[in-house]
């Protein structure tokens, strides 16, 4: 048997796979199973501020919604504080006594003083390590990229000074240059970086003519742009690169590792073909190193990436183009009636 450990922020995994942040690791008994079937690590769901400050305003509207409705009587609820984050850490907490592989926390703040509070509050938890789910909405026009970059590598500074637990960075796709940005979070201090986040867009109901949220799965090749961007920062950072997004089979792993990710998340694949799916991965990796001659993921990782490749053209637009010169393969593929 080949050995599928891994070291992640410093952190040694039985595997490579990690559970991505979602409401699996919340569902009794799934995170147990997850570990017995081999999961490497598990990422709890995110503690979101919008979420706290929307729950806390919509009790305080609760609370006083009868209020001055009589002259004698000015309220009919006691005055209650919102207990902000504290469900949300005690069931992490809970989570990570339950079982026996590290376990990570997720994080997505609005205010820089809040981060860096929550932060402390996750790492009271015990976690392994700390998530930061960075994502800006821009809606101004008068707000600059480079201001929303600037702020956000502020914010990994500021967390990495305010905790001693190793600290990721999920990211978004969006940034006009993503490698010049990882550079810019990895020179902070990031310890890892997750690619990418699944960010979920409005839609458009047209019988209703309202806006409604879709929940999918992802799609079974959403982890070709994680596969690309692993290839190109392999052997140029100093963290850990983590792949995520559309990884259901052991072949799609083996791909990641082979550009150069360290890690993968899997979600999807979880949500459809329930925990024993990572037992399944996991041969199937086994099976593939032993054919392979491999002993370890150290012994591939990286081998197809930028820096190994004799080819520099493999990951640059030359290789849209060749695509586009061999279009009447397509024809022959789709032909035109």
């Amino acid at each position: 048997m080949a050995n599928l450990s891994v070291t992640y922020m410093g952190i040694k995994l039985k595997s490579p796979l990690i559970l991505g942040s979602c409401n699996l690791s919340m569902k009794p008994g799934v995170p147990e199973q997850l570990e017995e079937a081999g999961i490497g690590a598990i990422v709890y769901k995110s503690l979101f501020e919008e979420q706290v400050q929307l729950e806390d305003l919509q009790m305080s509207e609760d609370l006083s919604e009868y209020e001055y409705r009589n002259a004698e009587m000015e309220r009919l609820f006691p005055s209650i504080e919102h207990a902000g984050p504290k469900e949300h850490l005690f069931n992490l907490e809970k989570l990570k006594k339950s079982v026996n592989i590290p376990v990570f926390a997720s994080l997505n703040a609005i205010y820089e003083p809040t981060w860096v509070e929550y932060a402390k509050l996750l790492e009271k938890t015990g976690v392994d390590g700390l998530e930061l789910n960075l994502y800006a909405e821009p809606g101004y026009f008068e707000i600059s990229g480079q201001s929303i970059e600037d702020k956000q590598v502020q914010i990994v500074e500021a967390v990495k000074q305010a905790v001693k637990i190793p600290v990721s960075v999920k990211l978004s796709l969006y940034y006009s240059n993503p490698l010049n940005f990882i550079k810019k979070i990895d020179e902070a201090g990031a310890d890892a970086y997750v690619l990418f986040n699944r960010l979920f867009q409005p839609d458009i109901d047209l019988d209703d003519q309202e806006f409604h949220y879709s929940w999918n799965l992802s799609n079974r090749k959403d982890h070709l742009l994680a596969l690309r961007f692993a290839g190109l920062l392999y052997g140029n950072l100093d963290g850990s690169i983590c792949a995520s997004r559309g990884v259901y089979n052991a072949k799609d792993v083996i791909k990641l590792i082979l550009a150069g990710a360290d890690t993968v998340q899997v979600v999807s694949t979880v949500y459809k073909n329930k925990p024993e799916v990572i037992s399944d991965i996991l041969i199937d990796i086994n099976r593939w190193m032993d054919e392979h001659e491999f002993k370890s993921l150290d012994d591939f990782r990286g081998k197809l990436s930028r820096k190994n490749l004799k080819d520099p053209f493999v990951y640059q637009r030359g290789q849209y183009v060749d695509i586009l010169m061999k279009s009447e393969e397509v024809f022959k593929k789709y032909p035109m009636k």
